[in-house]
């Protein structure tokens, strides 16, 4: 609608100041000319906007005019306070500024819109946290948001998975991700992007010299590369196996990240065929958690690595009172 596009392109301006037109056009999806006509709409309703033609040029408001958050509609509202119940803010530490935040957007929202505001803040929780996840270690953000806002470079200690000994980097960061609970630092190390878990980093030193970010990379870029980096890569080992019908719902929640494709159910047999894939043979020995409502089909040595595994949890039982009695 005109009057949501207006009030888009007021509150960009208001935000960011000078814009070309193209940029205005290109973020709403309407041509240039139709930018130029909402700006005299503007202008015509006593918004003090002005455009200035040339290489350096742009559309402007007066220098200190501002606007309300009066033209929010009722989903934006909603959207507002759900996004604030994602609790994010908290290991960023802007819990107190977040409340001071929404008491000021719910004291400019229309007065019909401030109920349907107040139900979503009561009524609307999401917890990012997976089920039996285990507790989180906790993770002290503060220099690597420093190094963010600041744009400064950064000199990691970061102990990687399965080693001991932390590693020694110096990166450009792009920015922090919160993906499931569990917070990123997506940075450049040496011009390539790079994905550290926050919560194995050892130390954090925040250097004197400006971040070297590659030219027209932004941190929803960087994040594309690494994000598809990990999902898309391949599996050491591709498995077969079968699920009785009656544990497959468990089943595809606790195997999700393996689950190669969603397996074929008719809805009536009472065994389910699935394809897995694992980095290693070993790390399918989490499927001996089913017991026998799982069976490995193929490849062998998937089906030898847990018939030894199974074989040596039986002997290790099979004294009673164990080996310590």
């Amino acid at each position: 609608m005109k009057s949501e596009r207006l009030l888009s392109i007021l509150l960009l301006l208001q935000t960011r100041g000078r814009v070309p037109a193209r940029e205005l056009a290109g973020r709403l999806e309407v041509s240039v000319r139709t930018i130029y006509r909402d700006i005299e709409a503007l202008s015509a309703s006593g918004v003090p906007v002005y455009a200035e033609r040339g290489r350096h040029g742009g559309i402007e408001l007066l220098a200190g005019f501002r606007t309300d958050v009066t033209g929010l509609t009722a989903d934006e509202s909603r959207a507002l306070f759900i996004l604030a119940a994602q609790g994010a803010h908290a290991a960023l530490g802007l819990d107190a500024a977040l409340g001071s935040a929404l008491r000021k957007v719910m004291a400019a929202l229309p007065a019909p819109h401030r109920p349907a505001a107040e139900a979503t803040s009561r009524r609307v929780l999401v917890d990012a946290t997976r089920w039996k996840g285990g507790p989180q270690p906790a993770v002290d953000l503060d220099v690597l948001q420093d190094a963010v806002f600041a744009d400064r470079r950064l000199r990691l200690r970061y102990r990687h998975s399965g080693r001991t000994e932390p590693s020694r980097y110096t990166v450009d960061p792009y920015g922090l991700v919160s993906k499931a609970g569990v917070w990123y630092l997506v940075a450049d190390r040496r011009g390539e992007p790079q994905l550290f878990r926050a919560d194995r980093v050892r130390s954090a030193t925040l250097l004197a010299d400006p971040v070297r970010r590659r030219p027209g990379v932004e941190l929803a870029d960087a994040w594309d590369v690494v994000r598809r980096q990990v999902e898309e890569r391949p599996g050491g080992v591709d498995v077969t196996v079968r699920v009785l019908r009656s544990r497959l719902d468990m089943f595809l929640r606790l195997n999700a990240a393996a689950l190669r494709e969603l397996p074929e159910d008719d809805g009536e047999s009472e065994w389910v065929t699935a394809g897995l894939s694992y980095g290693v043979v070993q790390e399918a020995r989490s499927l001996l958690a089913f017991a026998d409502r799982v069976e490995v089909l193929s490849p062998p040595e998937v089906r030898a690595e847990l018939a030894g595994a199974a074989a040596a949890v039986t002997e290790l039982y099979r004294t009673e009172g164990g080996t310590g009695s």
